[in-house]
């Protein structure tokens, strides 16, 4: 039997232990969940979107839903593997991934691998067919971090920052000038800004600077507006930016697609039609199942089932700030913040084109719209965000 003062002692000491705070590993089951949330969702959407269309053109209403459907699945259950891997061991594949993403996208420019699809050359054929800009959006939100850690107390210079910018506008270039893709320059673009904005400590530089390209961008859209002929134009930007003005003048030309998409929104009303009654799908809206099946969405369930869309895609940008918040180190945090950037501009592009707020870009909304190489590179970056937080580390009582 132990002496009182031996039983004051252990009394303390299990007290200690019982208020010994114990480090716990982590796994983002939120993330994951609301990932799985938006691919059904997707895939709902996208069967209601297109079965019509399907059947038309291949004979079985379900050829678009079982494809996106296995390319899914596969890739849900690759984001839980590449989750289970330590994000670091990517730092030594920066270089061979960013040489990668811009000598592929240069075979699609150069070389007969490369694949015009609705008159757009961005694919390329190796054996499977897919888009080398989406590789260059892993590309800049693995190397740029990187490229940050190793610079040091540089990347708060002038010097320091031009490399950044020069590293991932050279992404952006690549995806511009040899896949014709400005919308994902732009995305890659705003990734790499982005992620200076982040680690630069001068934010007042970067509004400015952001404040000049908002008057020169505005400035720009106004001199084609009050200079440009519409029946004259040529350019195919240009137009895009003419139809985005002025949308009744274009109705039966580039304008069609918006407009239709915005019948389609205001024919819905709050409610919607009901699942699988939509009216545009069949064939008024050219090819639903792409960027405009937020139409659809809005069409069939109504402006609550947009909004329902929109929130579920702010939980999952919710989680992604969480996880750059808590990240162990630097780099995972930086990983995360341009996988937030990335999903962000994509969700607000596909959505301000729908409505009209913006010019048509042909971004796809992120888990929603039907295309394999997009579902295939969007689970790769949410395996690495879960990969990023498996290492976070709470304190737990």
């Amino acid at each position: 039997m132990a002496r009182p003062a031996q039983q004051k002692k252990l009394s303390g000491h299990g007290r200690k232990r019982s208020v010994r705070r114990k480090r716990v590993d982590y796994y983002d089951y939120s993330l994951l969940a609301v990932i799985i949330l938006l691919t059904c969702f997707g895939l709902i959407m996208l069967y209601s979107t297109s079965s019509y269309m399907a059947e038309v053109k291949y004979g079985d209403d379900m050829y678009f839903f079982k494809k996106q459907a296995l390319i899914s699945a596969v890739c849900i259950v690759a984001a839980v593997v590449i989750s289970k891997i330590d994000y670091h061991i990517l730092g030594r594949f920066t270089t061979i991934l960013y040489v990668s993403a811009l000598f592929l996208m240069a075979l699609v420019k150069l070389t007969p691998l490369g694949q015009e699809v609705n008159g757009a050359r961005r694919w390329l054929k190796l054996g499977i067919q897919f888009q080398p800009a989406e590789i260059a959006k892993i590309a800049v939100i693995v190397c740029l971090p990187y490229m940050i850690i190793n610079m040091g107390r540089q990347v708060k210079t002038l010097k320091g920052c031009m490399r950044l910018a020069g590293s991932g506008g050279l992404l952006a270039a690549g995806a511009y000038i040899l896949t014709e893709n400005l919308s994902t320059a732009i995305i890659i673009f705003g990734i790499t800004a982005g992620l200076i904005f982040m680690a630069h400590p001068n934010t007042k530089l970067f509004l400015s600077i952001a404040a000049v390209g908002v008057v020169l961008v505005a400035g720009i859209v106004i001199f084609l507006y009050l200079t440009v002929d519409p029946e004259t134009n040529e350019n195919f930007r240009i137009g895009r930016i003419l139809v985005w003005l002025r949308p009744e003048e274009f109705a039966d030309g580039m304008g069609y697609q918006t407009l239709q998409a915005l019948y389609a929104i205001g024919s819905g009303g709050l409610l919607g039609r009901g699942l699988g009654n939509s009216i545009q799908k069949l064939g008024s809206v050219p090819e639903a199942q792409n960027d405009m099946i937020f139409s659809i969405v809005c069409e069939e369930l109504g402006i609550a089932g947009g909004v329902m869309l929109l929130l579920m895609f702010a939980y999952l940008l919710y989680r992604l700030f969480f996880i750059a918040q808590n990240a162990s180190d630097l780099l995972g945090s930086l990983m995360v913040t341009g996988i937030f950037i990335h999903i962000a501009l994509q969700v607000i592009f596909n959505v301000a084109v729908v409505l009209n707020l913006m010019p048509n870009t042909g971004v796809t909304l992120p888990f929603i719209s039907y295309g394999g190489t997009s579902i295939m590179f969007l689970m790769a970056e949410m395996g690495l965000a879960l990969s990023v937080a498996r290492q976070i580390k709470f304190q737990d009582m």
